[in-house]
């Protein structure tokens, strides 16, 4: 009987499918190797392009925050410039007040009364004196009750002295100081 041996054959097909299948398997880690490097340079470069738009954004912020921090000391010079304009405006219509005061009062005491002191703190006025009588003072009080420029005439103290045969009465008066031309502007 003769002899035939296949076992070659298949041994060859065997080696030929694995080479097969080792140039498959290489190949295909080289192209997932090849996926994920792609992968990785593209999510890296998403990544990449994503901080520097985070650092525009960062230098646009600090450059909004410098010009918010300009605006709001900007905006403390301008009420820094209102309240010395309020102010500058308060002493220019209180200027002639000093005037009237002395001018009135010159006008409204009346003889045998003398001012000693005339304090004034805003426009409240305090004055001491010595007067001949209590009608003095009263007739003083009725003067600033009448007059435009002052108002609110208030007695403090009076105290009776003599000094041998003269009686004399010293006074604390307080009274509050008008504009008669800014109230006209005010009520018109």
């Amino acid at each position: 009987m003769a002899r035939i041996n296949l076992l070659p054959w298949r041994e060859e097909l065997r080696k030929q499918k694995k080479r097969e299948f080792g140039v498959i398997a290489f190949s295909s880690v080289m192209l997932m190797g090849a996926v994920v490097l792609y992968a990785h340079l593209h999510i890296a470069g998403l990544i990449e392009h994503q901080e520097s738009r985070n650092k525009y954004m960062q230098g646009q912020i600090k450059l909004v925050e410098a010009k918010i921090k300009e605006i709001s000391e900007l905006e403390k010079k301008r009420q820094q410039l209102i309240e010395r304009m309020r102010v500058i405006e308060e002493l220019q219509l209180n200027r002639p007040g000093v005037v009237h005061l002395f001018q009135e009062l010159v006008l409204l005491v009346p003889e045998g009364l003398h001012l000693d002191t005339l304090k004034q703190a805003g426009d409240k006025i305090m004055v001491t004196g010595i007067a001949q009588s209590n009608a003095r003072v009263s007739s003083f009080m009725r003067a600033i009750d009448d007059s435009p420029w002052f108002d609110k005439p208030q007695l403090d103290v009076i105290k009776s002295e003599s000094k041998g045969v003269d009686r004399s009465r010293k006074f604390t008066l307080q009274f509050v100081q008008t504009n008669p031309a800014a109230s006209d502007e005010t009520g018109s």
